[in-house]
């Protein structure tokens, strides 16, 4: 990930796309939530403090899965274009299994996918940048977990970047719920692992590995309140990100920024509809 912004084009697109999907059987599920984050120390971007909405759409197709999100942020204490920004991902899923019509299980393994992403955002120079990942992916059963995958990408970068070479990014996702007195804790998020270096320190172009982990854990208030299960969440996100945005930490444009390696947490108010 880098620095981005998306238009709020990319988040009426899984709302649009669901729309004809009634009519013709192909939409098994969805889901949508609104976010509410606020927290400080974050590396990198143009504030420490920040405020995010945050919007996301996932479903079920006959063809596979879709999940998409869209950032809305605010930096405490700037204004204007340098205060307000926005970071947005769409990422579909093939399923061999549905396509083909076998059962494409074995051991842990329930489904073997094709994965792909499409990063987009704004550059720090106000133009837009973007990444498109491609490669495959297994849905996984096992017990204790409510959901669990794997994505493996390769990452190739486009827009205002100049780098020709891309990176390999590792993808698990999970979700668990634990019940607590009458309600849940929910415990989900993801793991980006970008293993290995792209591009030239001497052009400017380097990109480092980097290690980016952003649980969540959240307790089912709405449950708790009028029993009614998945609705109202509250509770924390954490984030750590070593080597933000690719930026090694200690390097010179880090020195700069006052060091890349994040590690930060987040109130959290999450609905979903």
């Amino acid at each position: 990930m880098t620095f981005k912004r998306t238009p709020l084009s990319l988040a009426l697109a899984g709302c649009l796309l669901s729309a004809p999907a009634f009519a013709d059987g192909m939409l098994q599920w969805q889901n949508n939530s609104l976010s509410y984050l606020y927290g400080k120390d974050f590396k990198v971007d143009a504030g420490e403090i920040q405020q995010t909405v945050t919007f996301e759409h996932a479903s079920g197709w006959s063809w596979g899965d879709m999940f998409l999100f869209v950032d809305n942020k605010w930096y405490n204490g700037l204004s204007g274009e340098e205060g307000h920004t926005y970071y947005g991902e769409f990422s579909p899923r093939l399923s061999f299994g549905k396509l083909s019509g076998q059962d494409m299980s074995f051991g842990p393994v329930k489904d073997v996918l094709l994965a792909a992403t499409y990063e987009r955002g704004e550059s720090s120079a106000g133009r837009p940048n973007q990444t498109y990942l491609l490669g495959p992916a297994v849905d996984l059963d096992v017990p204790g977990f409510d959901r669990l995958a794997i994505n493996v990408y390769y990452r190739k970068p486009d827009g205002t970047t100049r780098r020709a070479s891309g990176q390999w990014q590792v993808t698990p996702t999970w979700a668990m719920t634990f019940p607590v007195g009458k309600s849940d804790i929910l415990f989900d998020g993801f793991i980006d692992w970008v293993v290995n270096d792209a591009g030239s320190e001497r052009s400017g172009d380097f990109m480092s590995k980097n290690l980016h982990i952003n649980p969540q854990i959240k307790y089912d208030l709405g449950k708790a309140l009028d029993g009614e299960p998945g609705k109202l969440y509250v509770g924390i996100e954490y984030d750590y990100w070593s080597d933000k945005y690719g930026i090694e930490d200690g390097g010179f444009v880090s020195d700069l920024v006052g060091g890349t390696n994040q590690n930060t947490a987040s109130l959290l108010v999450k609905a979903h509809f």
